[in-house]
This record gives C-alpha cells, structure tokens and sequence, in this order.
C-alpha cells in the first residue's frame, strides 16, 4: 500500500511537471495552444453532431412510427363503424379492443416524439453554440497571433535601439576636435608671438615715429606757407 501511494505520488509530481512544461512551451509559442484549443472544440463538436443525429435519427422514427400507427387507427375506426353498422359483435369487439391498443400506443408515440422534438432542438442548439465559440475562438487566435507578432517586433526594435552604441562615433569626433582646437591654438600662439617679437615692436616704433616726422613736416610748411602770405599783404 505504501509502495502504491509512492508511486501514485510520484505520477502526480511527473504529470505537474509535464503540465508546467507544457504550459511553458505553449506561451513561447501561443499558437499551438489557439490549435490545441480549437481541435478540441472541433472533436466535441463532432462527437455533438454524432449525438444530435442520434437524436434527430430517433424523433423521425417515431414520427413515421406515429404515422402509421395513425394511419392504422383511423382504418380500425373506420372497420369499427362498418363492423356495428353489419351487427358483426365479435368482430367489433376485437376492433374496440385493438383500438384501445392503438389509442394508447398512439399517445404514448406522441408524448415520445415530443419529447425527442425538444431533445433534438436542445441539440441543434449545442451544435450551434459550439460552431459560434470555434470560429469566436478562430477569430480570437488571429487577433492575438497578429498582436503578438506586432508586439515582438516591436520589441526587436525597441532591443536594437537600445544596444545601438555611438561611443566609438563619439570618441572618433573627439580626436579630431582635439586636433582642430590644437591648429587653432598653434596658429594663435604664432599671431601672439609675432606681435609681441622685437622686430615687430621695432616696426611699430618707426611706422609712429615716421608718422611724427611727416606731422613736424607738415606744421613746418603751412608755417612758412603762413608767413608768405602774411609778407605779401603788407
């Protein structure tokens, strides 16, 4: 007995972890659980439509069954009255007890027949609600494969996105700003050396010291200019 709940044990712990699995690959791949799904709804449909045939096979028998049996008690009835009409007392007995028969079997048909009237409605009924929920499930599994393909690729995107890296771009433009600001700070130190060299200075000095000269020059002619026109008005 011990050995016997050990292994019962044991079969449980397979079948959940069967189960887990199985749950696991079917969210990896949601598909085959919508297939799953709808290939089990389409074997109880099937086994449905099976049932209701049954069903619907039985109610037809005991119509036609009914039928005739009506059929048949009409003409008793009808030898009945031909039987009293003719004071054929035997015969008429025999016909009254056959059509009491028949009465009974014909409403116990009857009753049968509506029972099995509601019962292959009730079928059809199933077998509609069930076609519904495959194609609402069939419908169900291409809106969800197609939002899920949707969200996948978005997240492809969104993971290419993030792993794209510009540190290499970055570290590249670096350098050559490094060197472009080094050209400029040499070409400035050039200018700022050049104006502060003695040769420099020294041409400043006489550029001003020129400019001095040609100003004493200058006063010195419109002095004399002014001294002629003063002797030539007296």
């Amino acid at each position: 007995m011990a050995e016997d709940g050990f292994f019962q044990r044991l079969a449980n712990l397979f079948r959940g972890f069967l189960s887990l699995w199985i749950s696991d690959v079917e969210k990896e791949h949601p598909e085959i659980a919508y297939e799953n799904a709808i290939g089990a709804m389409i074997e109880k449909y099937a086994k449905l439509k099976r049932a209701a045939a049954a069903i619907i096979q039985r109610r037809d028998e005991l119509h036609d069954r009914l039928a005739r049996q009506s059929s048949e008690l009409t003409q008793i009835a009808q030898d009945l009255d031909a039987a009293v009409q003719t004071s054929q007392d035997d015969l008429a007995i025999i016909l009254i007890q056959k059509k009491d028969l028949f009465e009974k079997e014909v409403a116990e048909l009857k009753a049968d027949l509506e029972t099995a009237g509601k019962e292959a409605e009730s079928a059809k009924g199933a077998l509609l609600q069930v076609q519904a929920e495959i194609k609402k499930l069939q419908a169900e599994r291409d809106n969800m494969l197609a939002k899920m393909a949707s969200a996948q690729a978005r997240i492809r995107i969104q993971e290419q996105l993030e792993g794209l890296s510009v540190d290499a771009e970055v570290k590249a433009l670096e350098g050559v700003r490094s060197h472009i600001n080094e050209t400029i700070a040499q070409a400035n130190l050039g200018s700022e050396l050049a104006d502060s060299s003695l040769d420099t200075r020294l041409a400043a000095l006489r550029r001003q010291s020129g400019g001095i000269t040609a100003r004493s020059q200058l006063d010195e002619l419109k002095a004399k200019h002014a001294a002629k026109q003063k002797e030539a008005a007296r």
